[in-house]
C-alpha cells in the first residue's frame, strides 16, 4: 500500500544514509509503504517517494532537512504541482473561486484530505506565501479557516531587495507577479522606475488582493495576525491563533516553540538598510495600503 507523499525535494547523497536515518528516527510516523526498486529498502510514501529515473543516489525527500536526518515543513509548492495543478504554485494573478472547476477541486480536495490523514490529524495546516489564495481556498474547502500574517510592507520589501531570488530587479514584465495595475505603474514611473518602490508596490498589490479575498470568507473564518505582534508577544499571539483553529496551548506545542528564537531585532531594519529619499517615496506609495493595516507612515512619507 502507497500512503501519500507530503512533499518533494530532490537530494542527492552516496548510498541510503540519509534514508536510513530518517527511517530510524520517524519510524512511528511512516504509514505503510512500497519498496525502493533500487535498494530494496521500504520507502513509506508519507515522507518518501521514490523517482525509479534517478540516479540510484538520488532520493526524494518529501520535506526539506535543514540538517541531517531533520525536517522542516514547507509550502510544497513542487508537489502541488505535480500532484493538483502549477496553478497554485505559480498563478500571475490572485486565484478566485471562478478558478475553482470540478476537475481542480476534487484534485485539491484528494491531495489535503489524504495527507491529513497519513499525518493522522483532524486539523491539518498549510502555508501559502505570496497571493492568498483564499476566495480559491474557500470555494473548495467552505469551512477553512485562513490566518493571515502581515508585515510593515517597507519592511518586506527592504528584505525583497536583499534576496538573490526577487525577480523585481527584472522589472513587473519579467516577474512571476503580473502587470501592475495601471495606476501603481504610474506611480513607478513617477518614482523614476525605482526599484525600492517598486518592491513595495508589489506587497501593495498583494496585501490588497488578500483584503479583496477576505471579502467572500465569512469573519468568524479568517484572523489576521501582525508579525510585528507576534515578535513582540509570541505567547499571546500564538494562543490567540490557536484558539482560532479550534487547538489548545499544550507542553508539546510550548517545548517545540521554545526552541525557535523569535527577535523584533529587524522590525524596523528598513530604517537603516534603506536611503532615506526611497524609503519616503516607497512609503508614499503604499501609504493606503499601510493605514488600513494599523502601519503609521507620518515621518517616513517625505
Amino acid at each position: 500500500m502507497t500512503a501519500p507523499t507530503i512533499g518533494r525535494l530532490p537530494v542527492r547523497i552516496p548510498g541510503r544514509a540519509l534514508a536510513d536515518a530518517l527511517l530510524a528516527e520517524f519510524e512511528e510516523l511512516f504509514a505503510a509503504a512500497d519498496t525502493c526498486p533500487r535498494c530494496n529498502k521500504p520507502l513509506p510514501d508519507v515522507v518518501f517517494g521514490y523517482d525509479t529515473t534517478a540516479p540510484p543516489a538520488a532520493h526524494w525527500v518529501n520535506i526539506e532537512p535543514t540538517r541531517f536526518g531533520k525536517l522542516t515543513p514547507s509550502e510544497a509548492y513542487r508537489m502541488l504541482d505535480s500532484e493538483v495543478s502549477p496553478i497554485l504554485s505559480s498563478p500571475f494573478r490572485d486565484l478566485v473561486a471562478a478558478d475553482a472547476s470540478p476537475w481542480l477541486a476534487d484534485r485539491l480536495r484528494t491531495f489535503f484530505d489524504g495527507r491529513a490523514a497519513a499525518q493522522r490529524t483532524g486539523t491539518f495546516l498549510h502555508k501559502f506565501t505570496g497571493w492568498s489564495r483564499a476566495a480559491f481556498l474557500h470555494e473548495v474547502f467552505p469551512t477553512a479557516r485562513f490566518i493571515h500574517v502581515i508585515r510593515d510592507g517597507r519592511a518586506v520589501a527592504n528584505s525583497w531587495l536583499q534576496m538573490p531570488w526577487w525577480l523585481g530587479f527584472s522589472g513587473p514584465e519579467r516577474w512571476q507577479w503580473g502587470p501592475l495595475p495601471p495606476e501603481l505603474a504610474a506611480q513607478w514611473h513617477d518614482a523614476d522606475r525605482s526599484f525600492t518602490v517598486l518592491a513595495g508596490l508589489l506587497w501593495r498589490v498583494l496585501v490588497d488582493a488578500c483584503d479583496a479575498a477576505r471579502a467572500v470568507v465569512p469573519e468568524d473564518q479568517w484572523l489576521e495576525v501582525r508579525y510585528e505582534d507576534v515578535t513582540a508577544q509570541p505567547r499571546d499571539a500564538f494562543e490567540a491563533m490557536l484558539r482560532f483553529c479550534g487547538l489548545e496551548w499544550c507542553e508539546e506545542f510550548e517545548r517545540g516553540l521554545a526552541r525557535h528564537r523569535l527577535s523584533a531585532a529587524r522590525v524596523d531594519a528598513y530604517r537603516r538598510d534603506l536611503n532615506p529619499g526611497e524609503l519616503a517615496r516607497m512609503t508614499a506609495a503604499i501609504a493606503p495600503t499601510l493605514e488600513a493595516h494599523g502601519y503609521a507612515t507620518a515621518g517616513d512619507d517625505r
